[in-house]
Parts: C-alpha cells; sequence; structure tokens
C-alpha cells in the first residue's frame, strides 16, 4: 500500500502468479488498492482474482510462503518506501565515484542524474558541478534526497519528479546527463529521451549500466556509438560503464 503508481505499472505479470493470486484472495483490500491506485493493472488484478477463485484452499503455511515470495521480489521498493537510508548503506553503493567523476571535467557544468536512489551518483559530482537535477519518481526517495543534499550543505542539488523515458526539461537542457542500475526497460524511447535533453558536445554516461555481460543492452549502446569499460562494484562484481559524448 506503500507503492507508487509507477512501482505498481513495473510489476511483471507474469511473475509469482500462483502467489499474487493467494495474496489477492487473502487480502481483497490489496486488490482494490492496486487497481485504483495503477488502473493499467486493473485487468492483471481482475485475472488473478479469477484465477485465486479457482486454486483450492491455501493453509496457513502455503500462505505464508505466498506473502514472502511476493516480498522478497520487491524487497528493494519496500526498503524505499520505508527506510532509504537502509540502500543507501549497502554495500555494493561503495564502488570507486572515479569511474563516473573521470569520464570528464564536470566542474561548472548542469549535470541531470535520472533514477537517483538514494543520491550515490548526485553526491559524487555535487561539489563539482554547478547544478544537478536529480529525477527520481518514488516519492520517499525524493523526500529523502532533499533532506540528504540539505544535510550536506549541497544548494545546487535539485530534486524532482520524472521517469527517464519522460523527462521533465527542455530540449538541450545540460551539459551531462547520467544513470546507474536504471536505463534499459525502454531502450530506443529512453535514448531519445537522454539525447533530447543534452547539449551538443554533451557527456551521456550509464554508470553502472549492466551487468558484465555482452547481452542486448549491450549490443544495442555499442552499435549506436557508445564507450565502455568494466569496473568492480563491491559484492555484486563486475560491472559495465558506457558513455557517449553527443
Amino acid at each position: 500500500l506503500l507503492l507508487e503508481k509507477c512501482q505498481l505499472d513495473w510489476i511483471p505479470e507474469d511473475y509469482l502468479r500462483r502467489q499474487w493470486a493467494l495474496v489477492l484472495r487473502a487480502q481483497p483490500h490489496i486488490a482494490w488498492f492496486i487497481a485504483h491506485k495503477c488502473p493499467s493493472k486493473a485487468r492483471w488484478v481482475d485475472e488473478l482474482i479469477a484465477e485465486g477463485a479457482a486454486l483450492p484452499a491455501a493453509d496457513e503455511n502455503e500462505l505464508r510462503t505466498a506473502y514472502g515470495d511476493v516480498l522478497q521480489a520487491f524487497e528493494d521498493w519496500i526498503v524505499y518506501a520505508l527506510e532509504p537510508q537502509i540502500y543507501a548503506d549497502r554495500p555494493h553503493n561503495g564502488w570507486d565515484e572515479r569511474e563516473l567523476t573521470e569520464l570528464c571535467d564536470f566542474n561548472g557544468l548542469r549535470v541531470i542524474d535520472i533514477g537517483s536512489g538514494t543520491g550515490k551518483q548526485i553526491f559524487a559530482l555535487a561539489g563539482l558541478a554547478r547544478e544537478i537535477y536529480g529525477v527520481e519518481p518514488i516519492g520517499n526517495l525524493r523526500q529523502y534526497l532533499w533532506h540528504e543534499a540539505k544535510r550536506r550543505g549541497y544548494a545546487n542539488v535539485h530534486i524532482v519528479d520524472g521517469l527517464m523515458e519522460a523527462l521533465p526539461f527542455e530540449d538541450e537542457f545540460a551539459d551531462a546527463v547520467i544513470s546507474g542500475h536504471v536505463y534499459g526497460d525502454q531502450p530506443e524511447a529512453e535514448l531519445r529521451e537522454m539525447l533530447r535533453v543534452l547539449k551538443p558536445g554533451g557527456l551521456l554516461a550509464l554508470v553502472p549500466g549492466n551487468a558484465d555481460k555482452d547481452n542486448d543492452i549491450h549490443e544495442f549502446l555499442v552499435a549506436r556509438g557508445f564507450k565502455w569499460a568494466r569496473f568492480e562494484e563491491p559484492v555484486d562484481g563486475m560491472k559495465r560503464k558506457y558513455w557517449l559524448t553527443k
């Protein structure tokens, strides 16, 4: 019930269907909430209710397991809604900030950071950039970022609502556009939007931009002229970063 509309919209509809059906049958107020908070999920909710009605009665252990499976699948979203500092303190956020800061001279630049989360990229650059705009669709994370910027004394950090495929900026707004752990759900639309708000000659950097794999995202970015390199993210292992000059 603490999730944002966009998060509900992101729930994969073919994942954990039996568990979801059991949960919604046992907790009909959750079904009502999802369908009304995010109307694009109303059909999915109706399907799950029908599937749940056809299932045999679940005992306490099966139902508890279903609850656990659903919560485990979205544990990061729950942390965002309840206590973002837990996510900020995770070891994987300890990667070397020079992997980003040495891609170009950020001094005096206007930067957009997309999908800011708890601010790893923002606070790596806040002491260098003229101003940095953190785009984050989750309300509780925006509050966290605002308070953290104030606590650290950064008056040049601005936090706004928005999505990677629909950025709230005019054309050629920024000298640099950065993002980490966000790109790839809609590769064409997301890249087009990031390039739209980037000035000619500006830097587009995805740090981290991908797992260390020659997958579809890697092939897509390389085919469009991105350079790339590997670096280590604590606990999670090797990642890839990508950068392009417009």
